[in-house]
């Protein structure tokens, strides 16, 4: 047996116990219940509890992922921010759909989320980044993102530069940075049981109400 498949066969999933989930007891709509799930994740312990997977499909049909951070949830949507001339940004001006996952193996939960994505306007944006910290400032002023990158000093002349700039220039603009906001079609909420019994929820929007049902796991 190789190191890798020694590992891999070594992992053991859930070695805690799990909370307990009614979902005859959840809220009519998605939202609340995802802030509880998300403050109880924190409360748990768990390591970025804001990191989610980002899931868009490119020009030729083909699925894309990556993890990005989570900036807000509220009544319009699932918030996060990236720049209009990434890959992921050229996807969603082409087809504005997207698929959101985050999980939180402290309590062996998930939360998947699908919708349109719309974006915020250039005022929002340039606030979602200078709410930030210096360092996701100068990362963003580096731009490029997603372009091909010739060596490790390009990318390290350019930081250097872009943190002299936001350092000295706390306000300073980044034009292409933008704000989207996933509008959830279906949420759906999975909890892990030990004996393999998970439970899955899912709201499902249609004719302006939500939907709650189960689903076989």
């Amino acid at each position: 047996m190789t190191d890798f498949h020694h590992a891999l066969h070594s992992l053991r999933v859930w070695d805690t116990e799990l909370p307990s989930f009614d979902p005859a007891g959840a809220p009519p709509e998605p939202l609340a219940l995802f802030h509880g799930w998300f403050t109880e994740a924190v409360a748990a312990g768990q390591t970025e509890p804001h990191t989610l997977s980002l899931a868009t499909v490119d020009e030729d049909g083909r699925p894309d992922v990556r993890t990005v951070m989570l900036h807000d949830a509220d009544e319009r949507g699932w918030h996060f921010a990236s720049h209009a001339t990434s890959a992921k940004g050229r996807q969603l001006a082409a087809r504005p759909e997207a698929a959101l996952g985050f999980y939180w193996p402290v309590q062996g939960r998930q939360v998947r989320i699908r919708g349109t994505v719309t974006t915020g306007t250039p005022e929002e944006a340039y606030a979602d980044l200078h709410a930030r910290t210096t360092g996701a400032l100068a990362s963003a002023l580096v731009g490029r993102q997603s372009e091909v990158l010739d060596s490790p000093e390009t990318l390290a002349e350019a930081s250097a530069a872009a943190w002299r700039r936001a350092e000295a220039e706390p306000d300073a603009p980044s034009p292409t940075w933008t704000l989207y906001v996933v509008q959830p079609t279906e949420v759906e909420f999975f909890q892990g049981d030990a004996r393999r019994r998970h439970l899955r929820l899912r709201y499902r929007r249609t004719d302006e109400r939500w939907i709650r049902e189960l689903l076989w796991p």
